[in-house]
């Protein structure tokens, strides 16, 4: 797969550069969903689609310096930075993520 779909805000790196993606692609969009749910705010953020796209391959995520992030827990800081990982290569694998600490704690908070 190699087309330009997409909205921009949640268009993974590999995308944006016109490489061949995969399925991680739908863990990046994952991580810019909760990313936008945990602060209210896309991660990514620009006025026009090239701005967006320099954003998403330029910016590196940043909780310190964000208030929004200082009532966010560390675990779920870190499952967003795995799907937000710009190395599709390193980006983990949808099996890993429902693996994940914090997922699986939010989806049964009693286990």
């Amino acid at each position: 797969m190699k087309e330009l779909l997409g909205s921009p805000l949640y268009m993974a790196p590999e995308i944006i550069l016109k490489k061949p993606y995969n399925e991680k692609i739908d863990i990046w969009s994952i991580g810019i969903i909760i990313y936008i749910l945990l602060s209210g705010r896309p991660p990514f953020f620009g006025h026009t689609k090239e701005e967006i796209f320099k954003i998403i391959l330029e910016k590196e995520l940043d909780f310190d310096s964000a208030p929004e992030w200082g009532g966010v827990s560390d675990e779920a800081k870190n499952f967003v930075r795995l799907a937000l990982c710009k190395n599709p290569d390193k980006r983990p694998s949808c099996q890993h993520l429902l693996n994940n600490t914090w997922l699986k704690n939010l989806i049964d908070p009693l286990k």
